[in-house]
């Protein structure tokens, strides 16, 4: 029964379970938001437009991957903030979209 318990809670975003948006704006705020600007509205060519949702239809999973990988100008934010931030993040994008 407890095997079964957490294989249904791992089928669950991680933000579902515990993300904080107002920490995610936060850190948004001081981490993401010169390149990807205000609002979600890109500061940088080539970087997303959070605004309009893009590429905020991938699972939490695969977004949190790309966080600490870092992506094309993107640096790697792994060890410079912990999962749960990077899901509060997460969590704070997806109030972006219009």
């Amino acid at each position: 029964m407890l095997i079964g318990a957490l294989i249904a809670l791992m089928g669950h975003s991680a933000t579902g379970l515990a993300a904080n948006v107002s920490e995610g704006q936060r850190i948004y705020r001081q981490f993401c938001v010169g390149c990807h600007g205000v609002g979600g509205l890109a500061a940088i060519p080539n970087a997303p437009n959070f605004s309009r949702g893009e590429r905020l239809m991938q699972p939490d999973m695969t977004l949190m991957m790309s966080i600490k990988a870092g992506k094309m100008a993107m640096p790697s934010f792994n060890g410079i903030l912990q999962d749960h931030q990077i899901f509060d993040v997460i969590a704070y994008l997806r109030t972006l979209q219009q």
